[in-house]
């Protein structure tokens, strides 16, 4: 059974986005309507995510949890990363004109400011993506009274997240959209399918689980419940969502029928990412593993080509189910796949 925290009227939650995708509008609309949404602390600086929590609960809500990218980084060598950036230079010159290759950065997203932060806070709920925080987090969590929801993306992750204590998981398989969460440098997620994925977890640890990745509909949702699942967590069906703050150049481009499919690449981030494949993934499936390098070196593209209109070269993060996504009020999304 779901943690006090986590329990709310409805069993399909909204994933955190982060880039600008969660708002907290959205947050606040969802638990509006019954559900558990999570603010995005990715890339935020951790004044930033302060105001979003004070501005979250301005609009009413006070049962949300806010999700943070625990520091993994995937070092890149410098020699690496000047090539990369030497491969990539054409495409950056088409939407930002004499640019050079700035220099490498490897950074933990504020990590510490922003544990401070939700701990002040008291937010209920923080989750963790990309690894697993030291204990010494784990405990200062635990000591404010939040509960952790730590992302897993094999059972073994799993049992690593139980034995340090963490109180519930979030199961994402491969077919979620953006990144893995997958803890090993240099490594895949497992192709397996969300059920197959959540049933092995719930063999493996009596947690609760909250499950995401490739969900399109109500079928879609009592099938995971019935592996074992005690929540639905969508991420991509809720990008089209009013109240997303998604940019109007990935919105249209998940509406986009000459897009066919979505693959895993690293060429945005240098961590795996489920994106709709463009040229540039396509011309980039050798981008080697450097994260956050690789995120800070293309960062100026991709803002420059989704202000612009341009999503040949915008990072266009999407699951398996993309094609299942509409234009609504997230009420309405959710409604959709309550089973």
């Amino acid at each position: 059974m779901l943690p006090l925290a986590l329990q709310h009227a409805r069993v399909v939650a909204v994933a955190p986005m982060a880039g600008g995708a969660t708002t907290p509008a959205l947050v606040a609309a969802v638990e509006a309507h019954g559900a558990f949404a999570q603010l995005a602390a990715g890339y935020l600086t951790a004044e930033a995510l302060r105001a979003r929590i004070a501005e979250t609960r301005a609009l009413g809500a006070s049962r949300f949890g806010v999700n943070l990218f625990v520091p993994n980084l995937h070092r890149i060598a410098p020699s690496d990363y000047e090539a990369y950036g030497r491969a990539i230079a054409a495409d950056v010159a088409r939407v930002v004109p004499d640019a050079a290759v700035p220099p490498l950065v490897e950074d933990d997203d504020d990590w510490e400011a922003k544990v401070d932060v939700v701990v002040e806070a008291r937010v209920p709920v923080v989750s963790l993506t990309f690894g697993l925080p030291d204990d010494a987090v784990l405990a200062r969590l635990r000591a404010a009274g939040i509960l952790t929801l730590q992302t897993v993306t094999s059972e073994d992750e799993a049992l690593a997240a139980a034995n340090a204590g963490v109180d519930a998981l979030t199961v994402q398989a491969s077919a979620a959209g953006g990144h893995s969460g997958i803890w090993t440098r240099d490594a895949l997620p497992a192709d397996v399918p969300l059920p197959t994925l959540v049933a092995g977890v719930r063999a493996a640890t009596p947690l609760p689980i909250v499950a995401a990745g490739g969900v399109a509909s109500r079928d879609d949702v009592r099938r995971v419940i019935d592996a074992g699942a005690d929540a639905v967590a969508i991420g991509t069906l809720a990008l089209r969502a009013t109240e997303a703050g998604t940019s109007a150049t990935h919105r249209a481009a998940l509406a986009d029928a000459s897009f066919d499919r979505t693959e895993l690449t690293r060429a945005f981030t240098g961590r795996p990412a489920r994106a709709l494949v463009t040229p540039f993934v396509e011309a980039h499936r050798d981008a080697p593993s450097g994260y956050p390098a690789l995120h800070h070196l293309t960062r100026p593209m991709r803002a420059a080509a989704a202000a612009s209109g341009d999503a040949s070269l915008v990072h266009l993060w999407a699951g398996e189910a993309w094609r299942a996504g509409r234009d609504a009020p997230i009420a309405d999304i959710l409604d959709d796949l309550e089973p």
